[in-house]
């Protein structure tokens, strides 16, 4: 769930190894490899350069591929990087498959990440990067008993978008949401363009036919909602609407997500964005048994 971005602040060296030092404490007894589909590995984060490596993928994709506005410090890290990389989680895939360069050994490559942030970890410092989009305490607070999970920053670089990259990042997070017993994943995904006109038939599609449920709305924030219903249900065909939705909110919608009322638009980035929401109780059972613990296929 690749949520917008805010201008980058870079965090100092000793930040950077505070990260690392809190990465190999908190996973404790899960194993930060998670999966491997051959020269593909999934696996947390548990140094300082592998998370400076996911920052320069998400720059690539994000700035330089996609049209994001890079600002300050980013401009001369060629990162993307903010505060949250502190307290979140970061999900890898590598490719070990890299030929070395002349003078010294090949190392493994990052070529996709997730960001994950639990709802203990949040509470404890700044909350949910969501919350500068959605109005999500009253979904908090309705299930209170339950365990959030964030989703965010996600992004493969392009020559890796494709099923078996898809599939470790999926078992990956299928793992940490086991170990950690989350309960709901949430976060906001992306579509191209600020124009909701030019988006008029996924994001109605998304309105009229995925909705999340009364009792898991959220609301985008007043100041920044944009409705979601520019076309009425009767003309929307939801053939032609699949097909004009990122790759990442097809995904979420075959696994069993629901989205909250109203989108967010982030100049900045160039982007709509909308929340998912997703219980784990109601994701398709097929795909736990795809993605899950007995998926020989992703064996580490």
């Amino acid at each position: 769930m690749a949520a917008s971005i805010k201008p980058a602040l870079i965090p100092t060296l000793e930040g950077f190894r505070a990260m690392a030092r809190r990465a190999v404490r908190h996973y404790g007894s899960l194993d930060p490899v998670l999966g491997r589909i051959g020269s593909l590995e999934v696996r947390l984060a548990t140094t300082a350069q592998e998370i400076r490596q996911a920052q320069r993928l998400r720059f690539k994709v994000f700035y330089e591929e996609m049209s994001a506005v890079p600002k300050g410090a980013a401009l001369l890290s060629r990162r993307d990087a903010d505060d949250y990389d502190a307290i979140c989680d970061h999900l890898l895939v590598l490719d070990h498959d890299v030929k070395p360069g002349s003078l010294r050994r090949a190392k493994p490559k990052v070529v996709g990440t997730y960001r994950l942030l639990r709802q203990d970890v949040a509470e404890r410092h700044q909350g949910f990067y969501t919350r500068g989009e959605y109005d999500i305490a009253p979904l908090l607070k309705a299930h209170s008993s339950l365990r959030f999970l964030e989703l965010g920053r996600s992004c493969v670089l392009g020559p890796y978008r494709n099923k078996r990259t898809v599939e470790l990042l999926w078992h990956g997070i299928w793992s940490y949401v086991l170990h950690y017993k989350i309960d709901v994943m949430i976060g906001c995904a992306s579509l191209e363009g600020t124009d909701p006109g030019a988006l008029a038939l996924p994001l109605s599609f998304l309105h009229h036919y995925a909705a999340a449920p009364t009792s898991w709305q959220a609301r985008a924030l007043s100041e920044r909602f944009t409705r979601m219903d520019v076309l009425p249900k009767e003309a929307v065909d939801p053939k032609a609407a699949l097909h004009a939705l990122p790759p990442l909110i097809k995904g979420y919608l075959r696994i069993g997500a629901t989205f909250g009322t109203g989108a967010v638009i982030d100049e900045q980035f160039g982007t709509t964005d909308v929340l998912v929401i997703l219980p784990v109780s109601a994701i398709n059972p097929r795909y736990i048994d795809h993605f899950g613990p007995t998926a020989n296929r992703h064996a580490a």
